[in-house]
Order: C-alpha cells, then structure tokens, then sequence
C-alpha cells in the first residue's frame, strides 16, 4: 500500500509538472498569476508576455514580443520607467481588479490603474494575451476592455493598433522612443498625433519638432512618399468627434512589419521580418532625406532636394539674413521683398506651387464643404491669410484650408498638393486687372501686324513644307526622343574631376562600361567618388547620358545608387556617383575565390534589396521608370553589401499609368532580355521582371545565363532550371559555396520565385509588388509555367543565330 501510494504521489506531481511547465496559457486570473520564469502566449502563438532582461542589463523588465522569432524584438514594455532589481516579482490582479506588478517585498512597480474595475464586484476582471499581440483587461466572457496595452504604447507600433487621439477619454496614444537598446526607459524622442484643424503626425527632439507628415488628408498624409501605395500595409486616418488616429493593416498577414520609434537613429522605421535571413529589415524610414528635417529651410523657405542649394526662397520673398542663407544656414527662413500691400487694388494676388508639402497647420483654419475659388475670397477678406489649399488631394476643390502667418516646413514632395501662395501680382507673373488692360490696348495693334505677317508665313510654309518632310523622315529616333529638359543635378567643373582622379589615370580606373571608363576619384572634402566618363567615340552616348542626369535627379531610395551631379564643358560628359567600395556583383558571384564571401544571408538581402529598388521604379517613383538593363554587372554593392541598381542610359520614363512602350530601337544585354522585348520592342514592367528574374537564378547557381557548358538540351540558365524543376531536382541548381548556408526550402522557393519571373508570356509573371510580398512570407506559390527565350543556339552556313523556344528567329544582339 504504502509503494501504490508513493507511486500515486509521484504520478501526481509530475501531472502537475507537466502541466505547469508545458501547458501554456493567455490568462492572468486572482487565482493564477505571472511569476518570473513563466509567460504568457497569445492563442496564435503569435505573441508572448514574460519577464526580460534588455542586452547585457540586470534589470528586469515585463514585455511582449513575438514567440516565434529568434531575434527578440520587444514590442511593449509594461514598468519601462521602473525597472525591477530582482527575479523574484509577479503579475497578479488585484482585489480592486486592476493588473498589478509586485516585487519581492510586495511593492507596487506598476499597475493598470483603472478605476472601471471597482464599479461593479460581480465580476473580477482577468488579463489575456490577444493574438494581435493587445494585452487587455476585462470581465470573463465580456468583450469590453477595462483596459489595453495598444493604448499606451512604448516605442512600436503593431498592425491593427491606433496612433492618435481618443477625445472621449482626454487618451493620447504617443510612441516613445527607448533611451537605447540596453535602456527601455523613456527617451526625450517621440511620435505623436497632435490635433489642429487639419491633424498631423510629429516626431519631436525634447520639446522641439524634429519631423512632420504633413496634414491627413484622404487617408494619407501630404507630404510623406511611404504612405503611398505599396504591397505590404494599408494606411487607415480617422478623424471626428470622438477620435483622431491612424493605424495600418498588413495586406499579407504571413508577413510581419511593425513601426518603431529608433533613438540610436532618430527616425521612425517600419521594419519587416525576413525569416530566410533571420533578421529585422528597414523597408521604410521618416524621416527620409535632408528635405524631411522640420522646417529646415526656414519660414517662407520651399526645400527642393534636387535644387542646388536645396533650400529656396517663395517667390515675392527673399531671405531674412543674406549673410545666413548664403553661408547654406536657412532657419531663419524668408520675409516678403517689400512689394506686396494687404488690400492694394489689383495688386493682390496669388502663386500657386504644385506638388508640395503643405504647411503646418498650427496656425490654420479649414471648412469642409467650401469651394476653392470661395476659399480664395475668403483668404482676400483677412490680411493675415498667407496662403490657401483645397482639402481635396485630388485638387478637384473640395474643402478649403487657409494659413495665417508665416508658412513654416516646405517642401517639394511626390505626394504633395497644389498650394497657393498671396503675393504682389509683380511677383507671379500675372498681373490680373493690370495684365488685362494692358492685353486688351495691344491686341488690336497685334492684330493687324498678325494678318500682314500670315499672308507672309503661309507663302514661306509652303515653300519650307516639302523640305521639313524630308528632315522627319531621315531624322534618327534618338533625336525624336531628346525632348528632356534641363538638367537637375549639381554641376561638377572638369577641374575638379581631373585633381579627384589624378587626370583619370590609369590606377585610378574602375572598369569599362558600355559609353566609357569609370573612374574613382577622392573630392577635397574627402568624399569617395565613382566618376563615368563618356566616351567619346560612342555614337549613341549623348542620349543615353541626358537621360540617365535626368532619370538620376528624380529618383531616391536606398537600393538605387546615388548620383552627386553631372560634368559638362565642351564634348567631355561625366556623371559622378556615390563610391562603391565593392563594386559590382558579378566581381564576387562569378569569382571563384569571391564567391564564397556571398552566403545565403547574403545573397538573400542582396536579392531582396533589388526587388524593393525596381519596386520603386515600377511603382512608388513620382515617375514609372522601366530599367531596360538589369543585370549582375549593374548591380553594385555598398561597404555592407547592400545592392543599388544602377546604369539608367537605357531607362525610360512612363506616364503615371502606362506600364508598357514600344520601341524600334532594341538596347539592352543579350540573355536579360524578355523575348516580347528582343522580339517585338515592345517593353514593359514585366519585361524588368524577366530580367529580374534572369538574375535572381544566377544569384541562386553562381552561373552566367550565357555560358558555354550547358547541355544541348538546356541551352541556357534558364532552360537548366526549368528542366531541373519538371524533374522534381530544383535543388541542384544551388552554387556549391551556398550548400553549408542556405536553409532548402527558402532556396527553393527563392528558385520558384524566379522561373514565375521569366515566364514566356507577360501576364504570367508577377508584378515586382507581388515579388516583394511572395520572398518576405511563406505563401503558397503557384506552379510555374515554361519559360521564354530559351536561346538555340544553330549554325547556319557558319554563322551563329538565335531562335526562342517559340521557334521565332531573332537577330544576335552585341552585350554591353
């Protein structure tokens, strides 16, 4: 007996073992509290609530993060302020029914401190885990929150979770920056929605603002690029009587992103989880550029960051210090010249700016149902109205917003709004009553002089008809297409390029490129600089350099490489970019040696950052950009091996909603190109994304597309990968450097992703939205369809063409 009963204690205690180290449970209750060494995990999964310790600290903190994700990224900290010195404290709810933080003298460290729980004693509240990662507090079975953890948030922001104002509650939800990372406690940086007619989101430094989207307007904010269109996240502005706040929701839901306050940077980051490499990636910043900074140009100042300064007066001002602005220090902003005169007959008026930020609305009034032409009146009745907008961003006229004062953080911006500016008539151009009159006394003088000089013009356009029509047909199509206006970049003399490269000499030289040699060159300042020289035998490269100085003053993001300005004089054409100290990345991934410098992390980020790049071209460029030319050796790398696309001579700018062109004159590199391209001129997104796709399989097989040791049944990269994939052996087109690495099924999904990309017809392959998506989650993903292009190579009568898999014959194009 005395054995069955010992047996029975022991079985006992292990049920109760077992049960208290692997039952997990979302619940804290009276009778079940949170001891240190336990947490708490969402029904999901998704989230856990426990007791840490941040990086080498001792101090003991209570937070959430996600279970499932190796590299711990704390989302909310309940006693950030006062951290706890031992491991010996516990979360219980309290008599009162509040969530309480006890430590081992069983002091209060934190609590929720609501007194909704002491209303009623019919029920005691219990705390639960959500699987959106919510802590809340409320009555068992109820769905009402006493209260929640997303309306006090610390430094991130979660999908689902509101940012802003609750007015009913006198609640405002303000992110707060760590001190660091070792630190949770409250830092001086933070992000918060602050109300005003028109309500903005700030970052501030202490008590100065450091950072503004611009008004909320039509769910987004004026100024801000990331909220624009894009595939992972869509942006949700409320704003009414009872609550000002914006929130995201993840269009994927494999996907994880979150927005977090960063001290160590001071910006705001929206970082997204990449499981292929483990690792937390910035997909989007605030602020973005030097134009971002608050009000950097000062009041009255319009920041342009392709202007050279950057920083502009408003027409009809002129700057508050000349000795200031011309020293490049622009806070003290701009004041009127002294022309304009509040009431002056005639002499009132207004420039409209397009495409701006518009101003704080700290000083700013609004009626939503006022025209814009009543909204202009109503800003010529009061001298103080400076300037005007619509509430509408369509700028259709829906809505007035009108600025007293002086106009504090302008800037030029791809999503912003037409803005209009008072000042005197002289200053815009348009002198209205004055410009009437004028027109009105000179037309009939015009007029007369007109008929004269028609009898004359109509004799000599017939004579010049003939000969006109005969120039047009002869004229080059580069000449047709070389309409670009002036250049936007700052401009280098050929002085400095020669004393940065040591007169372009030999050992300074980086490599050839298709219109001349690049060069590295070091600026005074100490600046590191790649310099591209036009070559001047090249027939074609005046085109292709207009449009690339073009292209590059437009375009900004991280995975493009950055052009510093631009060198004409006389017949000598340069382009200075950003220095890449690794070069390109055919140099590593066809590099026997070099390619085992690039693991499948590596790689990864590598293929990552190029998709999010032609992303920006495709999609959230203020222009759509269609590369023409991707390719390895037009990929470089930075000092961490970041990817920037680069070489844009062969790209094409399109309308807002033209994804497609066509073209007689075929430019690009032989084994890249889509074969409605090759064959037919015709270029689209979807021909960048067979490109695309060309390169992510040779990043995946360290193997050229165009090489001479494929089988004959394979004929190219291309044609060995698809035949791997129909015989079930995918996996054996992985570099061997990658075998000790890369985790299989990421490789293989990475493949997959890659033959969806140079599939034969156009709509087949994905958009570059949907690449970016389908490598940053785990989605199922369809079954590829037979590639295009793969290239026979036949002999005919000793000389050598090509034929696609569709049995078109097309002429051999010469690589770059």
């Amino acid at each position: 007996m005395i054995i069955i009963r010992t047996m029975l204690g022991i079985t006992k205690l292990l049920v109760l073992f077992f049960f208290k180290f692997s039952s997990a449970t979302d619940t804290i209750t009276q009778s079940q509290p949170l001891s240190d060494g336990s947490t708490l995990v969402s029904k999901d999964g998704t989230f856990e609530l426990g007791f840490f310790n941040p990086g080498t600290s001792t101090n003991r903190y209570v937070g959430i993060w996600y279970k499932n994700i190796p590299v711990r990224k704390v989302v909310w900290v309940a006693n950030r302020d006062n951290p706890i010195k031992d491991s010996s404290s516990k979360l219980i709810i309290s008599n009162e029914g509040n969530l309480v933080l006890l430590n081992r003298n069983q002091s209060i460290i934190w609590s929720t401190n609501t007194r909704e729980t002491t209303r009623t004693t019919s029920k005691i509240p219990i705390a639960q885990l959500l699987d959106n990662g919510n802590l809340v507090l409320k009555k068992d079975g109820e769905e009402d929150f006493l209260w929640q953890s997303f309306d006090y948030p610390s430094d991130t922001i979660l999908a689902g979770m509101k940012a802003g104002w609750d007015k009913k509650k006198g609640l405002n939800r303000i992110l707060v920056a760590w001190k660091n990372w070792e630190d949770p406690s409250s830092s001086d940086f933070t992000s918060a929605v602050v109300q005003s007619p028109s309500p903005e989101s700030f970052i501030f430094k202490g008590s100065t603002k450091y950072f503004r989207t611009g008004p909320w307007i039509d769910r987004r904010a004026s100024g801000v690029i990331g909220l624009a269109e894009n595939p992972l996240y869509d942006y949700e502005f409320v704003n009414n009587e009872d609550e000002v706040y914006y929130m995201f929701t993840l269009k994927n839901t494999s996907v994880v992103s979150i927005l977090v306050l960063n001290q160590t940077s001071l910006v705001r980051q929206r970082l997204i989880w990449i499981s292929e490499t483990k690792s937390w990636n910035v997909y989007q910043h605030l602020p973005q550029d030097s134009c971002d900074e608050y009000n950097v140009c000062g009041d009255n100042g319009l920041c342009a960051l392709n202007e050279s300064p950057m920083c502009q007066c408003l027409d009809g001002f002129k700057p508050k210090s000349a000795q200031q602005w011309n020293a490049m220090n622009w806070r003290q902003g701009c004041v009127r010249n002294g022309n304009w005169s509040c009431g002056v007959k005639d002499r009132d008026g207004f420039k409209r700016i397009a495409g701006v930020k518009l101003p704080d609305t700290g000083h700013s009034w609004i009626d939503e149902k006022m025209t814009l032409k009543d909204c202009k009146a109503k800003c010529l009745e009061n001298c103080s109205c400076s300037a005007y907008s619509s509430l509408d961003s369509s700028g259709a006229g829906s809505g007035c917003s009108i600025w007293f004062g002086a106009l504090a953080d302008l800037r030029i911006s791809q999503t912003g709004q037409d803005l209009y500016v008072r000042m005197d008539v002289s200053d815009i151009g348009d002198k209205n009553g004055h410009t009437k009159t004028i027109v009105l006394a000179v037309s009939i003088t015009v007029s007369v002089v007109l008929v004269v000089l028609l009898a004359f013009t109509y004799i000599y356009i017939k004579k010049a008809k003939y000969k006109d029509e005969i120039e047009k047909a002869t004229r080059s199509e580069e000449n047709d297409e070389d309409t670009h206006e002036g250049f936007e970049l700052p401009i280098f003399d050929k002085a400095t390029l020669l004393k940065a490269t040591h007169n372009f000499s030999f050992n300074n030289k980086l490599g050839e490129g298709g219109f001349g040699p690049v060069y590295k060159g070091t600026l005074l300042d100490g600046r590191q600089i790649a310099v591209k020289r036009l070559s001047k035998s090249s027939g074609q490269g005046i085109k292709e350099f207009k449009n690339e100085v073009i292209l590059c003053a437009k375009l900004q993001h991280r995975n493009l490489v950055k052009v510093l300005g631009c060198c004409i004089e006389r017949e000598e054409k340069m382009l200075i970019y950003e220095y890449m100290s690794n070069k390109s990345l055919d140099s590593f991934l066809f590099d026997p040696s070099q390619s085992k410098l690039l693991d499948w992390s590596t790689r990864f980020n590598i293929l990552f950052g190029i998709a999010r790049g032609l992303l920006y071209l495709h999609q959230d460029s203020r222009l759509r950009i269609i590369h023409r030319d991707l390719k390895v050796s037009n990929i470089l790398l930075d000092d961490d091996m970041n990817p920037k696309i680069s070489d844009f001579g062969m790209a094409r700018m399109c309308g807002g909603d033209q994804i497609e062109g066509i073209t007689n004159r075929i430019v690009g590199t032989y084994g890249y190109m889509a074969p409605e391209y090759a064959i037919d001129g015709l270029f689209s997104i979807k021909s960048d994304v067979f490109s695309f796709g060309v390169l992510l399989l040779e990043i995946m097989s360290g193997k050229k597309n165009r090489a001479l040791n494929y089988q004959e049944q394979d004929h190219n990269l291309i044609g060995y990968a698809w035949r791997l994939w129909k015989e079930s052996t995918p996996l054996e087109l992985i570099d061997d450097s990658l075998r000790d690495s890369c985790i299989e099924s990421e490789a293989l999904r990475c493949i997959q992703i890659g033959l969806l990309c140079v599939q034969y017809h156009p709509d087949d392959r994905p958009s570059m939205s949907s690449v970016v998506v389908m490598l940053s989650s785990v989605n199922t993903l369809s079954e590829p369809k037979e590639p295009g292009f793969l290239i026979k190579k036949n002999s005919i009568d000793g000389e050598q063409t090509s034929s696609s898999a569709n049995e078109v014959t097309i002429s051999l194009l010469d690589a770059r």
